[in-house]
């Protein structure tokens, strides 16, 4: 009879750990446990999707097939972040990864409690309403950033177009990261004596308009990382390259559609960063709001060959072609 009872107590062990192992608990992905995770990305275009490539690929290696990854497209439009980030917090994803500022605000606005990773972030300051934050933000809010350095930037107007007297910068009015980018090269040029004309557009429909307008009063154009900007560089080019202006843009993937250099990071690699980010805190192994923002790796000086070639533009020997 003692045996029996033994016997009964063990079998009652064994169905209360496989009952807990089934309502998930805190089990890595070697004990079962499948995490989901859901991506929204403000807008089609070459660095955002660079950015989630390297999101998607890094967990994929980190996590296999204990993770799945919805990627969702919000093309361009702020109010469809919004839609699509409260999907996934009404389907209960274990993390959210925002593309963009307008993504982050969005994700940020919809959930308190599920951890949200930023990339192609300039300034989680200015995107999360922030007066400033030393490192870490507190929150559910953590990520990588692309913010270059805009005096870098701004020096290589000067270094390379060192007989222009004016500026100009195009912008979107509704991105917060643009308008900080903004700011800090229209001081760091106008501290350097140079005219700077700063005009905003609100969205692609009159950003031909917008440059044109710009392009009799300047002698150089400057683009931050503008994702609307971006992902109408081929319509921004259509424009300037005709009127005889050069560009310098925030990125590479703008810079491919109509500039003549730009001071470019990988995007791809900083998806990676952000993977590695969501990988950690997935596995229980990081608090998202104890994690510090982190940077891009050191940025690289490229050039458009042909749109160059086209203006008649000379680069210094220690800028690289941009591939392709």
């Amino acid at each position: 009879m003692k045996k029996l009872l033994v016997m009964i107590a063990m079998a009652m062990l064994l169905m209360l750990s496989a009952c807990t192992n089934q309502e998930g608990g805190n089990e890595t992905p070697a004990e079962g446990r499948k995490y989901s995770v859901g991506v929204v990305q403000l807008v089609q275009h070459a660095a955002l999707d660079d950015a989630t490539n390297g999101f998607v690929d890094e967990l994929k290696k980190q996590l296999g097939d204990d993770v799945d990854i919805d990627v969702k497209n919000a093309a361009g439009d702020s109010a469809t972040c919004a839609t699509i980030a409260q999907g996934f917090v009404n389907n209960s994803v274990d993390l959210i990864m925002a593309n963009a500022t307008p993504a982050l605000q969005a994700a940020s606005s919809a959930t308190g409690d599920i951890p949200v990773l930023g990339t192609s972030v300039t300034d989680y300051a200015s995107a999360l309403g922030m007066d400033s934050f030393t490192g870490s933000t507190g929150i559910n809010v953590s990520g990588t950033s692309d913010l270059p350095p805009l005096d870098e930037q701004a020096q290589m107007i000067l270094d390379l177009f060192p007989e222009a007297k004016t500026v100009g910068i195009i912008y979107c009015s509704s991105e917060a990261n643009s308008i900080y980018q903004v700011n800090a090269v229209q001081a760091y040029l106008e501290d350097k004596k140079i005219k700077v004309i700063p005009v905003s557009f609100t969205d692609s429909n009159d950003i031909a308009m917008v440059t044109e307008g710009l392009c009799s009063q300047i002698d150089v154009l400057y683009i931050p990382t503008d994702n609307t900007a971006a992902s109408c560089s081929q319509t921004i080019a259509g424009v300037i390259i005709p009127a005889g202006i050069p560009a310098i843009t925030g990125d590479e993937g703008t810079c491919i559609g109509c500039g003549v250099a730009t001071l470019a990071i990988s995007y791809y690699d900083l998806g990676v960063e952000t993977g590695k980010m969501a990988a950690e805190i997935l596995k229980g192994n990081a608090d998202v709001s104890t994690m510090d923002i982190r940077y891009s790796g050191a940025p690289i000086k490229k050039y458009n060959k042909d749109i160059c070639d086209q203006l008649g533009i000379e680069i210094p020997d220690d800028y690289v072609a941009i591939a392709g």
